[in-house]
């Protein structure tokens, strides 16, 4: 089993995700709203370190929010589960796309038993 994160930069394809999932045969997952460390500092007064004032720059006019989606997968859920996520958003490999993450599982308590 794996834990899934997946960072999601565009709110606006949250729907799509899903029904990707869906479609993809990934029958659970959980989406938090969630804000990337780079956004709250640039929110806090640090203009006087200047790469802090770079990013506010930078930063200015992106989305404040994302969401991060999470669900646990069997191993060979995985594949298809980025498969479906860049149906989705495009390659993640490119900048904004979003953040995977996977990491194992050594229990799962009160997730229904999947049927064959």
């Amino acid at each position: 089993m794996q834990l899934m994160f997946f960072v999601l930069n565009d709110t606006n394809l949250l729907d799509d995700l899903f029904a990707s999932f869906y479609r993809a045969g990934i029958g659970g997952a959980t989406c938090v709203e969630s804000m990337g460390m780079g956004r709250a500092l640039s929110a806090l007064d640090v203009s006087s370190i200047p790469i802090f004032a770079s990013l506010r720059h930078h930063l200015n006019g992106s989305r404040p929010y994302n969401r991060t989606i999470f669900a646990v997968l069997a191993d060979d859920q995985v594949d298809t589960a980025i498969a479906a996520i860049e149906d989705v958003v495009g390659d993640l490999s490119k900048p904004g796309a979003g953040l995977l993450v996977t990491v194992p599982v050594g229990r799962v308590v009160g997730l229904p038993k999947r049927t064959e």
